[in-house]
């Protein structure tokens, strides 16, 4: 029998097994995939991630590959900045007061060569197809005709998760109305946006947009209409980066996908654990995403040895995402659909230090995990 199962290798299931074999404990990752994912996706770390990542000794290899994001704006679509808010405030609250922005798929092979230097073993080809609970412990099914065995099993295998589905658990919440659609471009949005900052909110009554860079491309995120064709809308983005800047863009890649607010009922029943977006998926504004299933990784492996505090901190990391990272990234998107409600009130949050560093406390996620002052 294996001591744990982790199901899924991207950063959220690769950090729960990095977390546990730091603690002496035998872990097997079951990866769906050939080989780590290599599509960019979520790509921001905040200050209590950098945190985490340097406990478990990988985030000097992140910051070799990421940027330093210390401050980000929210701008008019047709004006200049209307807010900066500046990270910097947070020095005395955490050791990084900054933000890095890094694409996931640069973090899960510096996760993974740590796994395996701690004696952690990965399978590759083992999509989990389904988990049962029994007294002894789980068993695990994988689409290669195997059975596993386990102490207990983290399900970190995405919103789609065959766990959580496996056990019944219910995915409650809502769908956006809008789709969105993002580009990654080639373009360089500072010599074409003067002043632009490394994370940009673009407040437009008919259309609003976010500005990301990375260390490789800069993302431009607009909202879509709900019921238009995929083809339709993919072939419209040339004509919306141009309203952005009035030039022909280079677009390395596009995507257009639903996005959701839900959380799972339970986070633990018995020997299963759920984190990421098993357990919680959210809107990408404010990257709180991959933060929060980081956060219940190194949360699950912190408790591991007490199994009331265990079934404690899954209890907790619900509660983070219902009424935390639910409740700010629904604002954020509220914000930016109706700037005039929140234009004033964002230039005064930056001219006043004290108010600004209590927002930040929160946007940060440090607000989520401790107490503040």
């Amino acid at each position: 029998m294996t001591g744990v199962l982790v199901a899924g290798a991207g950063p959220v299931g690769l950090t729960a097994a990095l977390a546990l074999a730091r603690r002496g404990v035998q872990v097997t990752v079951l990866e769906a995939g050939d080989a780590l994912a290599t599509e960019s996706r979520a790509s921001t770390y905040h200050p209590p991630t950098l945190e985490m990542l340097d406990d478990l000794g990988v985030l000097p290899a992140l910051m070799e590959r990421g940027l330093v994001s210390e401050t980000f704006q929210y701008r008019d679509r047709g004006g200049g900045v209307v807010a900066e808010l500046d990270l910097s405030l947070l020095a005395g609250d955490t050791r990084f007061p900054f933000r890095v922005q890094c694409e996931q798929s640069k973090l899960t092979p510096i996760l993974l060569e740590a796994l395996c230097g701690l004696g952690g073993e990965i399978r590759f080809g083992a999509a989990v197809t389904g988990a049962s609970v029994h007294a002894g412990g789980v068993v695990v099914e994988t689409a290669d005709g195997r059975t596993h065995r386990a102490e207990r099993l983290i399900g970190a295998d995405g919103a789609h998760s065959a766990v959580r589905r496996s056990l019944g658990l219910p995915f409650e919440g809502i769908t956006y109305p809008e789709r969105f659609l993002v580009a990654s471009t080639e373009e360089d949005l500072e010599s074409l946006i003067p002043g632009v900052a490394a994370v940009n909110y673009v407040f437009d009554p008919d259309e609003w947009l976010v500005l990301l860079r990375t260390p490789d491309h800069w993302r431009v995120l607009f909202p879509t209409p709900p019921d238009t064709p995929d083809e339709v809308e993919l072939a419209r983005l040339p004509e919306r980066l141009r309203g952005v800047a009035d030039r022909d863009w280079k677009v390395a890649h596009s995507t257009l996908y639903r996005v959701h607010q839900r959380v799972a009922s339970v986070f633990r029943t018995g020997g299963v654990l759920l984190a990421g977006d098993a357990a919680h998926v959210n809107n990408p504004l404010g990257g709180m995403g991959l933060n929060s299933g980081v956060h219940d990784a190194v949360a699950y492996a912190e408790a591991w040895d007490d199994d009331e505090a265990l079934t404690a901190a899954a209890a907790r990391r619900r509660d983070v995402a219902l009424s935390y990272v639910q409740r700010i990234t629904h604002a954020n998107w509220e914000q930016l659909r109706d700037p005039e409600a929140h234009r004033a009130g964002l230039r005064a949050l930056a001219a006043d230090p004290v108010a600004a560093r209590a927002h930040l406390l929160r946007t940060s996620m440090i607000a989520s995990l401790r107490p503040v002052a």
